[in-house]
Formats: C-alpha cells, sequence, structure tokens
C-alpha cells in the first residue's frame, strides 16, 4: 500500500511540472505590477491592450482576488527597478506602477497556455495508519503575535510607511505617513482587523499585511490614481485616470468624462472673480442635473462645499477664492460606487494645489453671465417647475409674490438658486411673503401704496417675462384700470397690461414709483376669454393691512403727486425684482 502512495506521489509531482497544474509565478522573480482589476475578464482585456505595446506582458491571479497585469520575469530587482524607472519616465506605463512581490501572484491567467517555470509543489498525501497506528491530527502552522512582531521588526521604513498608506487609503488612518507605528497607527489596525473579522491585536500578521498593502496597490492601479498638472486651469491634482479621460474645456470648467463605464465624471472649476462671483458659482452648481438637491452646503466669505445623493448619483463640489482666482473641482459618481468616491475624493482633496495665474477664459467675469450660450455646453441644468416673478418688499430680504407661484412647492429658490421658505400666504387674497434663507440686502425694495391711484393713470410691471431663457426683469408699460375685477370683486383691481406668463407675481409700480399691487395670473375660464391686456393685480393696500394684523410690517406710504420719467420708474422696477422658483 505504501508503495501504491508513492508512487500516486511521484505521478503528481511530475504532472505539475509538465505543466497539467495552474501555472504560477516562480519564487525570486522580480515583476513589474502596471495594474490590477476586480474582474478576470477586465483584467484579460486590459493585458490584451498592454500586449499591444509592450513586450513580456504577464498575468496573474492575485491573493486579494485581483487581477494584475505585470512585465517580466526580470532576473534581479536592480535591472527591474532600472526598467521601472525608465519606463515610468517616458510615460510608457503608469506612475503608480511598482516592483510586485511575487508571493502574492497566485495562478497566470495571460498570456493563455504559455509555458511558464513553477515551482514543484508536493502535496502532503494522507497515509492510511496500520492496525498498530493511531491516525494523527493535521499540523497548522499559525503566526503568533510575536512571530508577527519579529516581522514587522524588519520591514523597511518605505514598507512600515506603504502600511500607513494602506490604512488611510481604507479610511481607519488620519495621521502622517512618518512609517513610526504609534498609539494612531495601531489603533487603526485594530480597527482594520475588526473590520476585516480578525483579532484586534494592533499588531498585523504577515498574511494580514500582504492582504491590506496588496489591497491598497490593486485599487490605486485599477483607479490608475495619478497626479496631474492642468497649465491651463492653474490646478496640479490627483485624478483617477484609469476611471475618467479628458474631454474638453467648457470655461469655467475643465471636463473629464467617464471611462469605460466607470460611472464617474469630473470637472475641475478655474475662472477669475471675486466673492459675488464665487456666491454665483455656488448658485449656478445646485441648480446643474449632476448636483442632487439632498445633501449639506456650506457656502463661506472665501470659499465653498457642496455635497449631494440619492438612490442613484452621490456629487460633491468646492471651490476656493484666493487672489482674484476661484478654484475648485465637482466630482459625480454612482451611488454603489460610494466607498471608492469616497477614497478618490479623499485624494483629490489632499492633493489640491492652485498655482501661478492662469485659469480658464480670462474674459470669463463676472459669472453672472453664466447661463449664457455655451458657458455650460453638454452639462444639464436643472429647470424648475414654475419661474415667475416677484419683488424684495423691504431691507431684510422678504419677498412678496403671487400665491399662485409656490402652491405645492417642495422647494422655493430665489434668482440663481438662494433657498426661500413661506413665511405668510393668502391664497384667496392672491399674495404670499418668503423669507430667504440667510439675509439679503437687496439694491432697492419696494414702497407700498397705502391707497391706489386715480383711474387711468401709467403704471409699469417689473417681471422676468421669459422664465429661466432671460434671467433679467423686464419692464412693461401699461395703465391702472379700476379698484375692482369686472366681476365687482373688490379683492381684486384691474389694470391693462400686455404681460406673459412670466411676470406673475412682479410689483406693478404706479406713477409715483409705489407700488400698487402683485401682478395675478390670468384668468382661465374656458366660457369667458377676456380681451387681450386684461390683467388684475392683488392691491397693496389690503396686502400692508393683512400682514400688518400678522404683525409684519413694511414699507408704506401715501401717494405722491407728480409723474416720474420712464428711466426712473425702469430703475426703481429692476432694483426691486426678483425671480421666484418653484420646485415641485
Amino acid at each position: 500500500m505504501r508503495n501504491k502512495v508513492a508512487a500516486l506521489v511521484l505521478a503528481g509531482t511530475a504532472g505539475m511540472w509538465l505543466g497539467l497544474a495552474p501555472a504560477r509565478a516562480q519564487e525570486g522573480q522580480i515583476w513589474i505590477q502596471i495594474e490590477a482589476r476586480n474582474t478576470l475578464t477586465a483584467a484579460e482585456d486590459r493585458a490584451r491592450n498592454w500586449a499591444g505595446t509592450l513586450p513580456e506582458v504577464s498575468g496573474f491571479a492575485l491573493a486579494s482576488g485581483w487581477y494584475a497585469v505585470a512585465l517580466g520575469p526580470f532576473a534581479d530587482e536592480a535591472a527591474a527597478s532600472v526598467e521601472l524607472d525608465r519606463l515610468r519616465d517616458s510615460g510608457a506605463i503608469p506612475a503608480d506602477s511598482f516592483l510586485a512581490d511575487t508571493r502574492l501572484f497566485r495562478n497566470r491567467f495571460w498570456p493563455a497556455g504559455a509555458p511558464v517555470a513553477v515551482q514543484p509543489v508536493v502535496p502532503v498525501v494522507p497515509v492510511a495508519p496500520t492496525a498498530t497506528e493511531a491516525p494523527t491530527a493535521p499540523v497548522v502552522a499559525t503566526e503568533t503575535i510575536a512571530d508577527a512582531r519579529r516581522d514587522e521588526a524588519a520591514l523597511s521604513r518605505e514598507g512600515r510607511m506603504d502600511i500607513q498608506r494602506a490604512l488611510q487609503w481604507v479610511g481607519t488612518y488620519a495621521s502622517g505617513i512618518d512609517g513610526a507605528f504609534g498609539p494612531g497607527t495601531r489603533s487603526s489596525i485594530s480597527a482594520w482587523q475588526a473590520r476585516e473579522g480578525h483579532e484586534e491585536t494592533g499588531v498585523l500578521t504577515a498574511s494580514q499585511r500582504n492582504a491590506l498593502v496588496d489591497g491598497w496597490r490593486g485599487e490605486l492601479a485599477s483607479i490608475g490614481l495619478q497626479n496631474s498638472r492642468d497649465e491651463e486651469a492653474g490646478i496640479e491634482i490627483d485624478l483617477p485616470l484609469g476611471l475618467v479621460a479628458f474631454e474638453r474645456y467648457t470655461p469655467p470648467f475643465a471636463q473629464y468624462a467617464e471611462k469605460d463605464d466607470s460611472g464617474m465624471q469630473i470637472w475641475l472649476i478655474s475662472q477669475p472673480g471675486d466673492q459675488e462671483a464665487l456666491y454665483g458659482l455656488y448658485d449656478l452648481i445646485q441648480s446643474l442635473a449632476l448636483m442632487p438637491a439632498d445633501g449639506p452646503r456650506n457656502r463661506r466669505p472665501r470659499g465653498f462645499d457642496i455635497a449631494g445623493s440619492n438612490a442613484e448619483v452621490e456629487s460633491f463640489a468646492q471651490a476656493e477664492l484666493t487672489q482674484g482666482k476661484i478654484q475648485g473641482f465637482i466630482v459625480t459618481a454612482r451611488a454603489a460606487d460610494a466607498n471608492r468616491t469616497a477614497r478618490i475624493l479623499q485624494a483629490m482633496k489632499a492633493s489640491f494645489r492652485p498655482f501661478g495665474a492662469q485659469v480658464l477664459d480670462p474674459g470669463l467675469v463676472p459669472l453672472d453671465d453664466a447661463t449664457r450660450a455655451g458657458l455650460l455646453a453638454g452639462i444639464e441644468v436643472k429647470q424648475p417647475d414654475l419661474a415667475a416673478s416677484g419683488f424684495y418688499a423691504d431691507t431684510s430680504g422678504l419677498v412678496l409674490t403671487a400665491a399662485a407661484n409656490v402652491a405645492s412647492c417642495g422647494r422655493i429658490t430665489l434668482d440663481a438658486g438662494l433657498e426661500a421658505s413661506i413665511l405668510a400666504q393668502d391664497a384667496a387674497g392672491g399674495w404670499a411673503l418668503l423669507k430667504p434663507a440667510v439675509p439679503l440686502a437687496p439694491q432697492g425694495h419696494a414702497q407700498l401704496a397705502a391707497a391706489l391711484p386715480v383711474a387711468g393713470t401709467q403704471v409699469v410691471v417689473a417681471g422676468y417675462s421669459f422664465g429661466t431663457q432671460l434671467p433679467l426683469p423686464t419692464l412693461t408699460f401699461g395703465r391702472y384700470e379700476a379698484a375692482q375685477a369686472l366681476d365687482g370683486d373688490a379683492g381684486r383691481a384691474r389694470v391693462s397690461l400686455a404681460t406673459l406668463p412670466g411676470d406673475v407675481g412682479g410689483p406693478v409700480i404706479g406713477a409715483d414709483g409705489l407700488v400698487i399691487g402683485i401682478l395675478q395670473p390670468a384668468a382661465t375660464d374656458p366660457a369667458r376669454v377676456l380681451p387681450q391686456g386684461v390683467g388684475f393685480i392683488a392691491p397693496a393696500p389690503a396686502i400692508a393691512a393683512a400682514l400688518a394684523a400678522q404683525g409684519t410690517t413694511l414699507p408704506t406710504l401715501p401717494s405722491a403727486a407728480g409723474t416720474m420719467a420712464a428711466e426712473d420708474l425702469t430703475a426703481i422696477g429692476t432694483a426691486m425684482a426678483v425671480q421666484v422658483a418653484c420646485w415641485k
């Protein structure tokens, strides 16, 4: 029986030498790992691509479950290091390529069927016990804490720093990369061990260390994180060039489109400007379809951070104002890739560095012109469900508008995106008073008329006639007709104005510059179509009285004699008008 068993052992060993077992990298060989993928299909595609430009390309499964693409083997580490430096310096391979530990290489998958020198593996074959022999339990080698400490002590400083870098990448370490294992490093190792289901010793065993560092290197290789210097934008930053690729400049953005269905897109931000332009950019980004509405917003005098997420996507934006330049970036990615995105964001934030005086399109100031044609080519801007008009009612920025403009809104914004809420409203009276999320200092505000004017006098309405298509108010002149509607309703005064739907909610201003009312929506009775130009207003005296009864006093003046010039009325109306947007 023993002779038969020995014969089986020899036959099995000979089969492995003849290539019947899966091919593996030989112990002691040196390889350059250029990238890794988390699926075999993706790794085979990348190996095939690299083989078209580089010689001696191979692919191996890794201990971590990823798949590496490597160059080699090399006779010794010195020769491999020289070739690694040459290929990286020439740009032939990624800058984060490295000399791989072949102990982590498993079965070779590329090129398929190629002969590779392999280690002879002699399997342990159990021998059947005789009648006088008792079966023995298998011996399992384990690494003790003492063994792990000895292995750790033998590591080079660079090897210890790699452990800290890997811990930082997985999110358990936030201190400096110095190779010194103090309490912070120990606690972060324990946190990683707990997450991976290991005993929390604060000391990595050899297998744990290899899994941690190899996983970090493999993920870095898969995302292609590389330091990029954009001379046009004046920004240096680490970018995941395995996931995105530069597409074009559309000032103030340098756009990086997704690569290989990665689900990630990046925009570098670079423009001249001041605080007003910074705040305009803050409002603009929130209006982009790529930025979900739910998430924290933080606007500071010299910068901002915006985050948004929903079930499908998560996005992040940041920008800083320094020396007349506004620079930053926007990242959007699939919500399912949240962990990967968080690590990439961490690297981008840590590496972001503006340089020089260069910005994109030096003539692009201020950002008030951001919506002009072509500025956001390729970037979808979210549109509100309704965009109409309102006007500042006092020095703090309270806004009056038509009640119909804010009925059933899930969210209300003013102008380019400033959040607002309903402070008071009267649907029957036709008005709503809005409070901005932060106090404002408008250029101008309304003075409400204490009484309606004489019939036949000139009036003007200031409104955003064309909605979001023209983000500036227009002035429409007409005539005040009567203190009641055609059916005798004293809650509506009548005017003659050729208005558009976007004008609804705008201030109707009398010849003396006082606001006499809020423009109401056109009548919708299908059985009774009014002549062109017949309009109605919610009278200002009634609005002021209703608000005063609730404890809110707005500036009110008695009518003045005389008539203002048309240009003066235009200036007054333009200063107080504000666009009101309703988002369902």
